[in-house]
């Protein structure tokens, strides 16, 4: 059963990539330069760096943690570097050429469709795309974020003192003040990503416009 539900994770990760790169496929070069909902990065450094994600390897991932320094960002940052291609034609084609790779770093599989889904969305929102994701994937997604310390990209903290609920899946996580809207705004909103706070309701919301 285990081995069954690694392969429909698998499957989803793969769908969401080759979504993605058609939807690439249809920008033009000021859309590639668009800032993404992702702070910092354009929609071309997310692009780049869901190759840099795609091609990581446990061992991989650690010795790159080793020189950055143990410092995420700068590993992240320097993924992005190396896998951006010189223009966005070649980084889209690099994106195509890992859409079914099954390598992870040391972490749950689940985090591989936080980042499809999450850094789908920091690219679609950017330039006007609006995808319809597999539910599964979404919740999925939206429980592992909901128990991940923000140290590591996560909401535990702040998903210990409200309730997430979903309008659009039977999904109801932690205790405290509720927090309801659509299960991708709240996957959003836990992601830190301040735009799709506006999407939720409830006396809880006020946790992400503290922290978001």
């Amino acid at each position: 059963m285990e081995s069954d539900t690694k392969r429909g994770i698998w499957r989803m990760v793969h769908a969401e990539r080759a979504a993605l790169a058609d939807d690439l496929a249809r920008l033009d070069a000021g859309q590639w330069d668009a800032p993404s909902l992702c702070e910092g990065w354009t929609v071309h450094d997310v692009a780049a760096h869901l190759v840099d994600t795609a091609r990581t390897t446990r061992i991989g991932f650690v010795a790159g943690l080793v020189r950055a320094g143990f410092d995420f960002d700068r590993q992240n940052a320097r993924g992005v570097e190396r896998e951006r291609g010189a223009s966005p034609q070649e980084t889209l084609e690099r994106l195509r050429r890992v859409v079914s790779r099954t390598t992870t770093p040391p972490a749950p599989l689940d985090t591989r469709l936080v980042e499809e889904v999450v850094h789908g969305e920091d690219i679609r929102r950017a330039v006007g795309l609006v995808r319809s994701y597999p539910q599964e994937a979404v919740v999925r997604a939206l429980r592992l974020q909901a128990r991940t310390p923000a140290a590591f990209g996560g909401a535990k903290e702040t998903v210990a003192s409200v309730r997430l609920t979903a309008t659009d899946a039977d999904l109801s996580i932690g205790e405290g003040s509720e927090v309801t809207g659509p299960a991708l705004s709240l996957l959003l909103a836990v992601s830190g990503r301040r735009e799709a706070v506006e999407e939720l309701s409830g006396q809880g919301v006020s946790a992400f416009t503290a922290t978001g």
